[in-house]
């Protein structure tokens, strides 16, 4: 009776329990979404605050009268805050609740990004010029220092305004540590991003589709960078005090190598939209557990309720022991990888990588300002709206390919090989498409503009201006109608000017005269002189050379991640990870901004000198020094990344066969000790004890 009224319920049973699976399967696959949809908003807002910093280099540069080696040190702060935490966070991060300690990260990222723009609230007025002073009450500008035999007398001349409200004060000399602390809490909170995150999708993704994944995910990243630069050519366009001055008085334009726009505003919408990212990571679940081991987990449930008692009354010494067993563990685990030789060998390679590829994105938007004569936000339009979109498409590529192909390991780094080999190539390209240096009076030609010289360094002052008891230091560029840059109006001889006029215009100027120049009008503009049409050209071929690099780059991303933890036990892959990003950051982001700007510096050809008599920030450099420097450092990284390749196949193909010979030999063993069974059971070969006790059949 019983059995018969029980056995019509089975099927009920069953048919009730295939929609709460269904339903566990769709909240687990919803999660996926969820976190994979996260997980893109936090890469967009860390890679839109990583391009703010990169294209706000002169920027900050300038607004700070700072060298490119000391941007390189603020540059590489994130790498620090980064390198303070990763190892950590990467070990213990993978055994706590990851969304949680991402969505933590995100919000420390914001208020760093915050931290960053503080600076421009605490400080004066922005002074382009030592002779200038801009008075919001009167609208006034000051003259430019002229030719005039009282000369002497208004050098270095406060104005009484300035010593009374303070509005002109120069750049405070430390102001800029704080810019240095925002962009190290930006990295402290960068940090388990990248690591936690791509273990988090490789280990619930279905399988066979994490490498389409990533490169879905990287690919969909390039629009944090597209945004920056987009908001980056808009904020450089806008002067970096409006509000404060009266922007009709400002004489500069945004080509001046003089000119900072607002770059603050840049720090302020990436802080917020990181702040906001953040939101999503504080919902989603520790696992996402299938529903078979939810059911596991439901059935232990009371066990686990009595390990939580016992351990609530558990002894200080075992609380010691278990952290002391972690400590152990971690160290065993770094012991593991560091042992790898793929994976160390791997780690080389993309150091090599890094380090070139972080000295084109600190310094490009530089190098194409002081190269190709471009405003700053003229660079970041540029590369925003043509380099990115070829990076995005590339990296989704990619992805695509090595699931097409089913490519192995091996297949893997054949292709990356075959990627450097395309890129280094391109890369040469680069040393044919230098400018040539802008004509300047004292720097690269005499005073008089008939002669070159050997040297910019203390050029001889002419005789059209060595009575004019001008400033040497002084840097207020002016294009004469000779194509030639004085680097003053006095330093020209130039006896008028035109006043507040725009654009401003001086007369008269001696030093014209002597270059035998057939026009009689001798006039110069406020502003340095354009670079010629030949170099108009080779900027599109160079942007065209920057395409093709950026998405044959990009081809490699999702397999340069995967190897990264593919070659070590899964139990290690965030570790793995987490240590190949320390080292990158490390050697690679902290030092390459350094000695990268460092290089540049060599370069130029006249320093601005501040309030204080010390070398400030680089006006004007040597354009094909400049060229040379930047992309032969870049070169050597890169061929040392080819050599490091063939090294790296040579040794996977060694290993693995080694594993196949191995497994291969193993088989053998276990099929021969298998027919020696079956011999043994059919009477063919001398009985063993407990064959021979068995009677044959």
């Amino acid at each position: 009776m019983n059995s018969s009224m029980m056995d019509p319920n089975q099927p009920l049973n069953k048919a009730a329990k295939a929609p709460t699976s269904r339903k566990r399967r769709s909240r687990c696959c919803d999660s996926f979404k969820t976190f994979l949809a996260a997980l893109s908003l936090s890469f967009i807002a860390k890679a839109m605050g990583g391009i703010i910093m990169k294209s706000s280099i002169t920027q900050i540069e300038r607004r700070f009268d700072l060298s490119s080696s000391v941007v390189g040190i603020i540059d590489g702060s994130f790498e620090i805050g980064n390198l303070l935490v990763i190892l950590f966070v990467s070990y213990f991060g993978s055994k706590l609740h990851r969304p949680r300690i991402i969505g933590i990260g995100c919000l420390i990222m914001g208020i760093g990004s915050i931290v960053t723009a503080l600076p421009h609230f605490f400080m004066g007025h922005y002074r382009y010029s030592k002779e200038t002073y801009i008075n919001p009450s009167e609208n006034s500008t000051s003259s430019l220092s002229t030719c005039l035999a009282n000369q002497s007398v208004l050098l270095n001349k406060t104005s009484p305004e300035i010593e009374k409200k303070g509005l002109g004060k120069e750049s405070e000399t430390y102001v800029w540590l704080l810019v240095l602390m925002g962009n190290l809490l930006r990295g402290i909170g960068e940090t388990p991003i990248q690591p936690l995150g791509i273990a988090y999708l490789d280990d619930f993704a279905k399988k066979g589709d994490s490498s389409l994944h990533l490169g879905s995910l990287f690919a969909v990243t390039m629009i944090g960078p597209i945004l920056g630069l987009t908001l980056g050519s808009l904020f450089a366009k806008i002067y970096v005090d409006f509000g404060y001055v009266d922007l009709s008085s400002i004489r500069i334009t945004p080509k001046d190598s003089r000119w900072v726009g607002a770059w603050w505003l840049g720090f302020l919408t990436a802080g917020l939209f990181s702040i906001i990212t953040s939101i999503p990571f504080f919902f989603l679940p520790k696992n996402l557990d299938e529903p078979q081991k939810e059911r596991k987990g439901s059935a232990s449930l009371h066990v686990l309720k009595i390990n939580e008692e016992k351990g609530q009354v558990a002894s200080p010494v075992d609380h010691r022991k278990n952290v002391t067993e972690n400590l152990t563990g971690f160290f065993q685990s770094l012991k593991s990888i560091l042992t790898n030789p793929l994976y160390v060998l791997y780690l080389l390679l993309s150091l090599m990588q890094a380090s070139a590829y972080i000295g084109v994105i600190t310094y490009v938007f530089k190098y194409i300002e002081q190269q190709y004569d471009k405003s700053a936000s003229e660079a970041n339009l540029v590369i925003g709206a043509i380099t990115l979109p070829s990076l995005a498409t590339g990296m989704f590529t990619g992805g695509y390919i090595i699931k097409k192909f089913k490519l192995t390991l091996l297949g893997i780094a054949k292709f990356l090989f075959s990627i450097n080999v395309v890129i280094f190539t391109l890369h040469l390209f680069n040393f044919a498409l230098f400018c040539e240096n802008k004509p300047v009076a004292g720097l690269t030609l005499t005073y008089d503009g008939n002669n070159t010289v050997a040297s910019h360094i203390n050029v001889p002052l002419s005789d059209c201006n060595s009575n004019c008891n001008c400033d040497e230091s002084q840097w207020e560029p002016v294009c004469g109608s000779n194509g030639i840059t004085y680097m003053s109006p006095c330093l020209a001889g130039c006896k008028f000017s035109s006043g507040n006029k725009k654009p401003m215009e001086f007369y008269n100027c001696s030093c014209m005269e002597t270059t035998g120049f057939q026009n009689k009008n001798f006039s110069v503009k406020l502003g340095t002189c354009p670079k010629d049409d030949q170099c108009t050209r080779k900027f599109y071929i160079y942007m065209a050379v920057q395409i093709l690099s950026s998405f044959t780059t990009s081809l490699g991303t999702a397999s340069s991640v995967m190897m990264v933890f593919k070659n070590v036990q899964p139990e290690l892959k965030s570790l793995a990870v987490g240590f190949h990003s320390l080292t990158i950051r490390t050697l690679g982001g902290i030092l390459a901004p350094v000695y990268f700007g460092a290089l540049i510096d060599r370069a130029c050809m006249k320093w601005s000198i501040n309030s204080h008599g010390k070398q400030g920030s680089c006006r004007i450099y040597n354009s094909v020094l400049y060229g040379k420097n930047y992309f032969g450092l870049i070169g050597c990284f890169k061929f040392a990344t080819l050599i490091l390749c063939i090294v790296f196949i040579y040794a996977m193909k060694k290993i693995y066969q080694e594993k196949d010979t191995r497994a291969s030999e193993n088989g053998r063993k276990a099929e021969n000790e298998v027919n020696l069974k079956f011999l043994n059971n059919d009477g063919h070969s001398i009985p063993s004890a407990r064959a021979g006790s068995e009677p044959y059949m």
